[in-house]
């Protein structure tokens, strides 16, 4: 009987959006952010990608959109939901010049990205240039010429441009390692896997050490999630060898590594934190945000784990969301599922809006934070 209140607690901790930081971090005061400025890969990407190479093609987009929309998913991403959770519109990628409005923040994330750069050795094929060092590149860019062009009301509409004062205001929101923990799953061995990580991190840490210098001084921080439980990973495992996944069906190796990561990366926060002392760093733990839902899937209302919406994948064979493919000897195309809001995984490696939703709305409210502060009032946290 107390094994079973225990485990009811837990849960009310890790599955309620109500659950948040302690009730005197909740009497802080509301933020009022001006602007997000957002970093990252594919899981945060509004259209970057699709701006500088080629746009996703239908069914992306489909379920809030209901046309492709610049997003690896149905619908809208984490850090959609974050922006409107703040009461701020979607942001327009900084690469995309058609329709862009960067009043209230822009986002440098692509598809592909990496923390490292693109040359490094393990990172050599199909990735995107845009690593983590271009993206704060891109922002010094934006900021330097904000400045530039309000000193002349002439030389440009101001309606669309950001306000120089709110560079240090806005909420810095950085989603990016994933690529980098993946690339070397699958092209070196474990021991060399753990061995990059230091590597990785300290260029994490750099880049958000330059954009504390650039006048950043509130940052969100998302560690990476359980690439072994990504179905592109476990569809591909036939007759694993005990103990190669865990009790839930991910593959442990790689949850592992990323697990030896996120701990590298907050060591490295925690330490930022008495060297950079005007900002405010919260660490958010998206690894068991994502992990409590994949592993809690039905008791959430979704359908199994592993359920990818669009596309095929299996041993010999991919065929990625909206295209056409071979599977088994027949040609397929990888349209959407009929329900996408009962599925965790859209294509395999990104999530549907359903489930960035769901993850979103616990992370906002600080739950899965350190320290345990919801968003909105972050700024205002002290020590």
């Amino acid at each position: 009987m107390i094994e079973l209140l225990i485990s009811f607690l837990l849960g009310l901790f890790l599955f309620s959006p109500a659950t948040s930081a302690n009730a005197s971090e909740n009497k802080l005061p509301k933020c009022n952010y001006p602007a997000i400025y957002n970093f990252g890969d594919s899981n945060s990407d509004t259209g970057g990608s699709a701006a500088a190479f080629y746009p996703p093609a239908l069914p992306s987009g489909e379920t809030y959109f209901h046309r492709p929309a610049g997003r690896a998913s149905d619908g809208r991403l984490i850090i959609d939901f974050i922006a409107g959770d703040l009461g701020l519109p979607y942001l327009s990628p900084y690469l995309d010049s058609i329709g862009s409005n960067y009043r209230h923040g822009a986002n440098f994330a692509t598809g592909g990205a990496t923390v490292m750069r693109p040359n490094e050795s393990w990172f050599v094929n199909g990735v995107s240039p845009f690593n983590l060092e271009i993206q704060v590149e891109h922002y010094t860019q934006l900021k330097e010429k904000t400045f530039f062009f309000y000193k002349d009301k002439k030389k440009c509409n101001r309606k669309r441009m950001p306000r120089p004062k709110d560079f240090s205001k806005a909420l810095y929101v950085i989603d990016i390692g994933q690529n980098d923990v993946a690339a070397g799953i699958r092209k070196l061995s474990i021991e060399l896997q753990k061995a990059a990580l230091p590597q990785i991190v300290n260029q994490f840490k750099v880049q958000l050490q330059n954009l504390y210098n650039r006048g950043a001084r509130n940052f969100w921080v998302h560690n990476t999630g359980p690439i072994g439980c990504l179905p592109v990973a476990t569809v591909k495992v036939q007759n694993p060898v005990p103990g190669y996944l865990d009790k839930h069906g991910c593959v442990k190796s790689q949850n592992d590594v990323a697990l030896e990561f996120n701990k590298q990366l907050k060591d490295e926060i925690v330490n930022l934190r008495s060297q950079l002392s005007e900002a405010v760093i919260i660490y958010v733990d998206m690894y068991s945000a994502k992990y409590g839902l994949i592993t809690d899937a039905k008791n959430q209302g979704f359908e199994d784990s592993f359920t990818i919406c669009c596309g095929y994948h299996g041993i010999g064979y991919d065929v990625w969301c909206g295209n056409k493919g071979n599977v088994n000897g027949s040609e397929v195309t990888g349209g959407s599922c009929s329900n996408p809001s009962a599925v965790i995984s859209w294509d395999g490696v990104h999530y549907t809006e359903a489930a960035n939703r769901w993850i979103a709305t616990r992370i906002v409210s600080g739950s899965f934070s350190d320290p345990p502060v919801p968003i909105s009032r972050a700024c205002f946290y002290k020590a």
